[in-house]
């Protein structure tokens, strides 16, 4: 027959204590900033925000860390390496949002007699054309009102950084396979 008796349940640690985050005065996550992250806070600020966006995203990015005293000592260390390399960053930003400002490019799109586009032009189709310019953005930096659904001339903002914006000409054009089957379809006539 089976022993019977209760064992007293032994104390247990916590696996995730020593996990925890400092929590804020409003309940949330303390974090120290690692990399300036928009609609949040600057390089080197103790921010407060909620568990889950800090262990799913400012974390694993490496975008911020444990705002423990020791790192805030070392961000107040190499506050003046941190604000020179934010300088150079703002500078390059600023270079390449005035080499957009005098950028303008053509992206070739079907559209029909009256000039409304089959499809529509959107950021991939800028990016792309802007690569073929050898310059590199993301289509998150694109701010589009809407996508471009006829033909024509267009100023689109580019969002480098927050303090940096740029405006791009884009000239939405028919394709050139348009053009010639009309010719040759007015030449056959």
């Amino acid at each position: 027959m089976p022993n019977t008796q209760t064992k007293s349940p032994k104390k247990r640690k916590n696996a995730r204590s020593k996990n925890r985050l400092p929590v804020g005065p409003n309940g949330g996550v303390q974090l120290l900033l690692i990399h300036s992250v928009e609609h949040l806070g600057k390089q080197g600020e103790v921010v407060e925000v909620r568990p889950g966006y800090a262990h799913n995203y400012l974390l694993p990015q490496g975008l911020a860390t444990i705002a423990s005293e020791h790192h805030r000592r070392m961000i107040e260390k190499h506050r003046a390496r941190l604000t020179e390399i934010q300088k150079e960053r703002l500078a390059g930003y600023r270079a390449l949002a005035d080499q957009l400002g005098e950028q303008s490019i053509t992206i070739e799109a079907n559209a029909n007699d009256e000039g409304h586009l089959y499809g529509s032009v959107g950021a991939v189709e800028i990016v792309a054309g802007l690569k073929r310019n050898s310059i590199t953005i993301t289509a998150d930096q694109v701010r589009l009102q809407g996508p471009l659904k006829e033909l024509g001339l267009y100023t689109v903002k580019i969002h480098l950084a927050q303090e940096v914006e740029a405006d791009l000409k884009v000239w939405v054009v028919p394709s050139v396979s348009d053009d010639l089957a009309k010719e040759q379809q007015a030449g056959q006539s």
